[in-house]
C-alpha cells in the first residue's frame, strides 16, 4: 500500500494525432455548447472588438501570467510535478508548428464558452467570475492528482474573467490565452527537448 502510494501516476501515451484531434473536438465541443446556450439561453454574447490598446492589454497579461507561471513551476513542487503531468499527456507528442493549434483552439472555444457565454449568462458579477472560473479550472482536471494545475487554470479563469470585465471586451482574454498557450507551451518543449 505504501509504495504504491509514493507512485508516480502512469501518463497516457497518445500519439500526435489523438492529442490535435482532441483539441479540435473539444474546441467543437465548447462551440456547440456556447452556440446552444446563446440560441436558447437567452443570453448575449459578450462583447469582443478590435481595439490596438486591448491587443496590447491581451500580450500584457499573457506575458506576466506566463512569468507567474514559471516562477511557480520552478519554486512550488506540487504544481511542478501537477503542469508536468499535464504538459506530458499535451505536449509530448506534438511537435512546434502545432503549438499554433494549441493556442488558437483552446483560447478561442474556452474563452467564448466561459468567458463570452457564461459569464454574461450569469450576471457578470463577482460570482459569475468565480463560477465560470471554477468551470474552467475543472476542465482541465486530467487525473486525481492534478489539483494544483487546476487550482491554478481557476486562478487564471478569474485573472480573465475581471479582465473581460474591466475591458469590456473579450478579445483581451482571448489574446492572454493563446498568448499564454503559445508562450508556455514553447519553452516547456524546448526545455524537454
Amino acid at each position: 500500500m505504501f509504495e504504491q502510494k509514493n507512485q508516480k501516476p502512469e501518463i497516457p501515451h497518445l500519439t500526435r494525432t489523438q492529442v490535435l484531434i482532441a483539441m479540435g473536438v473539444t474546441a467543437v465541443i465548447l462551440w456547440v455548447i456556447a452556440k446552444i446556450w446563446l440560441r436558447f439561453g437567452n443570453v448575449i454574447l459578450f462583447k469582443w472588438y478590435w481595439k490596438p490598446e486591448h491587443l496590447l492589454i491581451g500580450i500584457a497579461l499573457g506575458l506576466i501570467i506566463t512569468l507567474i507561471s514559471s516562477l511557480s513551476y520552478y519554486f512550488v513542487p506540487a504544481y511542478r510535478r501537477s503542469a508536468d503531468y499535464y504538459l506530458e499527456i499535451i505536449l509530448k507528442p506534438l511537435v512546434l508548428p502545432d503549438l499554433i493549434w494549441l493556442g488558437l483552439l483552446p483560447g478561442l472555444s474556452e474563452e467564448l464558452l466561459f468567458r463570452g457565454v457564461m459569464l454574461p449568462a450569469l450576471g457578470g458579477t463577482d460570482l459569475a467570475v468565480i463560477v465560470s472560473s471554477l468551470c474552467f479550472g475543472i476542465l482541465h482536471l486530467s487525473g486525481p492528482e492534478q489539483w494544483p494545475y487546476v487550482i491554478w487554470a481557476t486562478i487564471i479563469g478569474v485573472i480573465f474573467g475581471y479582465s473581460a470585465i474591466f475591458t469590456g471586451n473579450l478579445l483581451v482574454p482571448i489574446i492572454a490565452h493563446i498568448f499564454i498557450n503559445w508562450l508556455s507551451s514553447y519553452f516547456w518543449k524546448i526545455r524537454k527537448v
